[in-house]
């Protein structure tokens, strides 16, 4: 510790920074910001390496707030230390269009590494950023130039331990022995229901070695030294640390502090007037003296930190300019030049070989022909990789001590969806990860914060429909991708075939401003023979697959039910009914083409029937309410998959039939 700082007071301005704005928004949670003000000084002004003049500089600490309730404590950390955050700002805090929104939001406020508010999320993606960092070392750092080397740290609470997630991603930190990451657990015993004990009594150092972390526990929270010390502790482990500090929430407020009646309200003015009182702080709100900034202020330091790593990359770079090239090419999240010519050479194969097999198996030919290309892909599984086929042939495995671009996350949906999500945070890599799609529900917030973030995770779902087959109902997907397509910004992409399989994997590559799901099936599906203008065309998420001269109907149809539309068709062509066939991929990038190209695939008074093994409701948007859908309002059965499709309608006959019953 610098003994020329007066942590007491840089804590209290913590306290009454967080006081303040909860009290002006009459909206926030000022118990845990005025709890761990000393931690957050430990760790702010002795350890984390940051540069508040550049929140994303390559080789900074990562500081993750997953208890984001608390958001005040990081809004105040990042304008008392430097960054582009005023106090104006915090005094908007929970405003419309304000940088201090109710909880952290990355590219909303400078030096925000992660959207937190789903207690759990914010310590999972704390375990991607700190494997992102162990993998990116062991492939770019040198003897002597150490140029990836930093530390993830994360602040928690008791309701990140409690959600599941936790469970999953911890027991997989543990387990990969990450020894940069280092959580600090606010344990003050309260939650907004009251005291966590008539609910919440785990034995939390004993957990956390259980899973193999190094626990250093009863440290006192508020007793800045011992914080201190116990992070430098913590940096000598070869394992992941828990530093479990007791404190009290709300600490300060003399007739609140210790109760759940300062964790989510406002004080209220006399209760802030006693506390002002009880911290010798006779300041007004939003007041900060000059030398509480003169400790808190980080630029100084944080420029010398940065400059002495631009050296030593320079030096680097000198001696590996290959190496330096790629590294920033990959944290720059721009692609290898080679990659569109990589891609096209592979779509003109799959023409060629017009391939019938399943569409989980095209996309692990496309990952095949794509990997060499992207060293930065990183891809996984939650314990199906022989079924979601997300591996192949040259990748490594992860392991402890043992780098490698393929994890097997284990049966830990959710807590790879977010792990995922802390990778791409973090930079360096392309993640994907898959599960069977009826999983999808248990990866559900991480996609839905991975949308919110904008951030490029691909999520690949397997087994995507009846065609699972014998499993039944609680694996046949339903409602799944529908419900996943009301998400917004999430592109969901359910291809026919090896051609649309590859475009599909192209996209989600190719895209940077948003996640991608990827749809695939069990069953074999035939190839679709198209000329290069519809090729071109899958990339706009819906095409014409098969035209009609005056064409008397649309049939629209994504994934496996696009070969029934094209057995239809033809059937109602032998009828003298004129059909447009549409296969649909994407229907979240189909609805962001221009008018004119919609009308031109959905020409407007034309009649039209969807096809798709799962819910009806979607699709009325496409056929509207005179149109038909084929489609799966009820859950599954066990049976084989030719015999439920047959069972459940979707056959020549039945699409004839709709069709017929919507023509003019």
């Amino acid at each position: 510790m610098n003994p020329t700082l007066n942590t007491s007071k840089m804590a209290n301005a913590i306290r009454a920074l967080a006081m303040d704005a909860v009290q002006k928004a009459n909206s926030g949670h000022p118990g845990m910001p005025m709890g761990m003000a000393e931690i957050a000084v430990a760790l702010w002004s002795t350890h984390l390496r940051h540069n508040p003049a550049d929140p994303k500089w390559i080789d900074r600490d990562r500081f993750v707030v997953s208890n984001g309730h608390g958001s005040m404590l990081l809004y105040a950390l990042l304008h008392l230390s430097g960054y582009q955050l005023p106090i104006e700002e915090l005094k908007n805090f929970r405003q419309l269009h304000s940088k201090t929104p109710g909880h952290p939001e990355v590219d909303i406020t400078p030096g925000v590494e992660t959207t937190t508010g789903p207690l759990g999320q914010g310590l999972t993606n704390a375990v991607g950023m700190a494997l992102a960092e162990s993998l990116l070392s062991a492939q770019f750092n040198k003897p002597g130039f150490d140029i990836i080397d930093h530390y993830t740290y994360v602040f928690l609470g008791d309701g990140c331990l409690m959600e599941g997630i936790s469970h999953e991603a911890c027991s997989l930190a543990g387990t990969l022995r990450l020894p940069k990451l280092i959580a600090l657990y606010d344990d003050n015993g309260i939650s907004i229901d009251g005291k966590v004990d008539g609910w919440f009594r785990d034995d939390t150092p004993k957990r956390f070695e259980a899973y193999g972390w190094n626990v250093i526990a009863a440290v006192d929270g508020h007793n800045v030294e011992a914080v201190a010390a116990a992070v430098a502790a913590a940096k000598k482990s070869d394992r992941p640390t828990l530093i479990c500090c007791k404190t009290v929430i709300g600490k300060g407020a003399p007739n609140m502090q210790g109760s759940d009646k300062v964790h989510g309200a406002a004080l209220g003015d006399t209760e802030i007037a006693a506390t002002r009182a009880a911290i010798d702080w006779p300041h007004a709100p939003f007041d900060i003296p000059a030398e509480v900034y003169a400790d808190w202020d980080a630029k100084a330091k944080g420029a010398t930190l940065q400059s002495a790593w631009e050296q030593k990359f320079a030096a680097y770079r000198a001696q590996f300019p290959a190496e330096a090239a790629e590294l920033l090419r990959r944290m720059a999240g721009v692609l290898p030049e080679q990659f569109a010519q990589t891609v096209e050479a592979y779509i003109a194969a799959c023409v060629e070989k017009k391939e019938t097999i399943a569409t989980r198996k095209a996309s692990q030919n496309a990952i095949q022909a794509f990997a060499p290309v992207l060293p930065e892909f990183l891809g996984g599984s939650a314990d199906l990789t022989g079924s979601n086929l997300t591996n192949w042939k040259e990748c490594i495995a992860v392991r402890a001590g043992v780098p490698g671009n393929h994890i097997n996350y284990g049966v830990r949906e959710f807590g790879m969806s977010a792990i995922m999500n802390g990778i791409a945070l973090h930079g360096g890599y392309i993640p994907f990860g898959a599960t069977f799609l009826t999983f999808s529900d248990y990866s559900r917030n991480a996609l839905r914060m991975a949308a919110l973030m904008k951030i490029r995770s691909i999520f690949v779902f397997t087994h995507d429909s009846i065609g699972l087959g014998e499993d039944g109902p609680t694996h046949q997907s339903v409602e799944h991708i529908s419900s996943m397509r009301l998400i917004p910004n999430l592109d969901n992409w359910r291809p026919c075939d090896t051609v649309e399989s590859a475009i599909a994997w192209e996209q989600a590559v190719l895209r940077h401003n948003g996640p991608s799901t990827l749809i695939f099936s069990r069953q074999n599906l035939p190839y679709m023979a198209r000329s290069q203008e519809q090729i071109a065309a899958v990339r706009r998420g819906g095409y014409v697959l098969k035209d009609a001269e005056k064409p008397q109907a649309i049939l629209i149809a994504t994934g496996s039910e696009v070969e029934l539309a094209m057995n239809a068709a033809q059937a109602l062509a032998a009828e003298g009914i004129a059909v447009r066939v549409v296969s649909m991929p994407s229907t979240d990038v189909f609805d962001r083409q221009d008018a004119a190209y919609k009308a031109s695939v959905l020409t407007k008074g034309v009649p039209r029937v969807a096809v798709e093994a799962g819910v009806t409701d979607f699709w009325f948007k496409y056929v509207g309410l005179e149109g038909a859908v084929i489609g799966i309002d009820s859950f599954g059965e066990s049976a084989p998959a030719g015999a439920l499709f047959k069972y459940f309608g979707f056959t020549i006959e039945n699409v004839v039939a709709a069709v017929k019953s919507v023509l003019i």
